[in-house]
């Protein structure tokens, strides 16, 4: 479906500008909700013995076999504009949480994991390795949500007079309020098209890449290119880098799935470049767990 048409007719339909429309649609996006007893027809399991390739062993880190999360049917979710997903096949999802968590990353991503299997490929339900690396099993369908850059929508949840955004995201914003009149209206009408279940979610696929996420990938850009020398940045003055850094990489990077895990206690997120996932190239997505007590 064309979601973007869909948007365009609804706001036109509200006698709402074609250039505050455009101005506006830059900026929005849907991600997809799995969850269970969401009514639809299933697009993706939890938990269970995920189908590997033939020959294929089991992801591990070292002698640790990795333990599985879940799969989606790429052929069976909605399609969504601006996210390139495989028009078939299955992705799987492995992750162990807690040593992710610690790990410094390096680059290896040693402790998440994620396969992309075309589909015609001849599959086997895979032997689980070793306790823990299956949890319950259950199907999940699929939802889509409006999202929007989190700069974009003041945080409802603040007190009065109080803001998080930062002086760079409040230039954003008074940006946007001044360029898109009919902003309050546009917002509203996205959710309304795309609302928010109250239901609990078991995975996001798609959208924005979570706030600490980016800044941990914006952090780590400006320092390697600091350590090339191909920049200097002062001290003072790190923090409002950091922040256009951000922005800039939201155009570039966007979440492949985020989803809280087993104990509650971390919430996973893989990330990938929109480029890399249009090429089908998931092994270049990254993973951040963070701790969430």
């Amino acid at each position: 479906m064309d979601h973007q048409g869909q948007f365009r007719c609804a706001a036109g339909q509200l006698g709402i500008p074609d250039d505050e429309i455009s101005r506006f649609s830059r900026h929005l996006r849907l991600s997809i909700r799995l969850s269970g007893g969401s009514g639809g027809p299933p697009v993706g399991q939890f938990g269970g013995v995920p189908r590997l390739p033939v020959g294929v062993p089991w992801p591990s880190a070292g002698h640790s076999p990795l333990p599985f999360v879940f799969s989606v049917d790429c052929g069976a979710l909605p399609r969504v504009d601006g996210f390139d997903l495989p028009s078939d096949g299955t992705l799987l999802f492995f992750l162990d949480h807690e040593e992710d968590h610690l790990d410094d990353g390096g680059g290896e991503r040693s402790y998440a994991r994620v396969l992309y299997v075309q589909a015609g490929t001849d599959t086997v339900a895979a032997e689980p390795p070793g306790p823990g690396c299956v949890g319950e099993e259950y199907a999940v369908g699929a939802t889509l949500l409006a999202e929007l850059p989190p700069w974009f929508e003041a945080d409802e949840d603040a007190d009065e007079g109080e803001d998080d955004r930062s002086p760079f995201q409040e230039q954003l914003a008074r940006d946007l309020e001044r360029d898109i009149p009919h902003l309050d209206r546009l917002r509203a009408l996205a959710h309304d098209l795309w609302p928010a279940d109250e239901g609990l979610a078991s995975a996001r696929i798609g959208g924005y890449v979570d706030d600490e996420v980016i800044t941990s990938i914006a952090e780590q850009t400006l320092a390697g290119l600091e350590q090339a020398g191909d920049i200097v940045i002062p001290m003072a003055k790190w923090y409002s880098h950091v922040e256009k850094e951000k922005h800039r990489l939201t155009s570039e990077w966007m979440a492949l799935a985020s989803f809280p895990a087993a104990d509650d206690f971390y919430y996973g997120s893989f990330v990938i470049r929109h480029d890399d996932l249009a090429a089908a190239r998931v092994d270049k997505a990254l993973s951040v767990t963070e701790f969430t007590e």
